[in-house]
């Protein structure tokens, strides 16, 4: 018989109902804060989390480089957004359509032609085409700032679609992840213009930037709802295989008709307009490879969320290259939007993506 048995039942069992436990008292609030600092703890070390943020991060270097090659065609008088990413579909075309066209069973080029899929993936890409088209345009009518603010648009549209089409079950917890994201941005778009890096003026019609700047975002989040859709359903090669084909067809058409006239003064014996397009387009292609991952991965909201730093790396390297200033509110926003992909990231979303499921957007 054991110490406490030899108690008895009763005796042992009154004195610790009489009596007021410590332990006891503490427990709400101490097992609320112990399960916060396990969370929190769970989530920093978890494999999904530590790859949501380097895949994101990853990405935002990749959009950076994007931005920065553009910057340097900019001060070279080239400004063809469609004419610049035409190449990079074509190498989408030429590897992944290739991929597809020599495939066998019912994942080949052909059969995919053949079912009702083919001219949704048509659509997709006069989409993705459009959305680069519009945001770069953009610049040309509003500032800086603005389209900094409203290209988050596309997170709304990608949240909105994903809830819809996806049946993703977003808690009150994601909402807080992207409101802090959000803020972050906000704190970054504050030290441009306090550097005076947005200090450009308003443009030259302001409301038709914004319009054009909002239309493209939400192209975006259709287009990155479709290819998680597609990456999580079928597979990465079949999305950018057929993207890449349609959107060759849609941009070169494109070019031809709104492009063909800037395109013929653009100066391709100069290295300082070779160097940074060819720069542009494998950074691109680079994007369009990673990010196929990455939504496979994670999601498209992730993806959107992860994508507000880069701002943060385009001021790094804007620093060296074209001069701009450093503001520790960069820095304070940069860690704000990193907290804010690990809230959104602390509990998983539900979702119903399948093939076989009836929510079906390209079957």
């Amino acid at each position: 018989m054991s110490s406490y048995e030899s108690l008895g039942p009763t005796s042992y069992d009154d004195s610790m109902s009489d009596s007021p436990s410590y332990e006891h008292e503490q427990t709400p609030a101490s097992s609320r804060a112990e399960k916060i600092s396990r969370g929190a703890h769970k989530l920093l070390c978890s494999r999904e989390f530590v790859k949501a943020l380097i895949f994101g991060q990853c990405l935002s270097v990749l959009l950076c480089g994007t931005g920065v090659f553009s910057g340097l065609l900019q001060e070279q008088g080239v400004n063809i957004p469609t004419a610049q990413s035409f190449l990079m579909y074509c190498v989408l075309c030429l590897v992944f359509t290739t991929k597809l066209a020599f495939q066998s069973g019912e994942g080949n080029l052909v059969s995919v032609l053949k079912s009702s899929r083919g001219w949704k993936y048509f659509l997709i890409g006069l989409i993705d085409v459009e959305a680069n088209f519009l945001v770069v345009k953009a610049y040309g009518y509003t500032s800086v700032t603005s389209v900094q603010v409203l290209d988050c648009f596309s997170i709304a549209t990608v949240m909105l679609l994903s809830r819809i089409f996806l049946r993703t079950q977003y808690r009150f917890l994601h909402y807080c992840g992207v409101g802090t994201a959000l803020l972050g941005l906000a704190g970054m778009v504050g030290a441009d213009v306090i550097t005076g890096k947005n200090g450009d003026g308003g443009g030259s019609n302001v409301a038709l930037g914004d319009v054009l700047v909002i239309l493209g975002a939400a192209l975006y989040g259709i287009s990155n709802v479709a290819q998680e859709f597609v990456v999580k359903s079928y597979n990465k090669s079949e999305f950018l295989g057929m993207l890449g084909m349609f959107s060759t067809l849609v941009a070169g058409i494109q070019v031809i008709v709104l492009e063909r006239q800037e395109l013929s003064k653009v100066d391709f014996t100069s290295y300082k307009i070779v160097l940074p397009w060819l720069g542009f387009v494998l950074f691109l292609v680079a994007i369009y490879l990673c990010m196929a991952y990455v939504i496979q991965q994670t999601s498209a909201t992730i993806t959107n969320i992860s994508l507000l730093s880069a701002d943060f790396y385009a001021l790094i390297v804007g620093i060296f290259i074209f001069g701009y200033s450093f503001h520790v509110l960069y820095l304070i926003s940069f860690v704000v939007v990193i907290l804010g992909v690990a809230i959104y990231n602390f509990r998983p979303t539900e979702q119903a993506v399948s093939v076989n499921n009836e929510v079906e957007l390209l079957k």
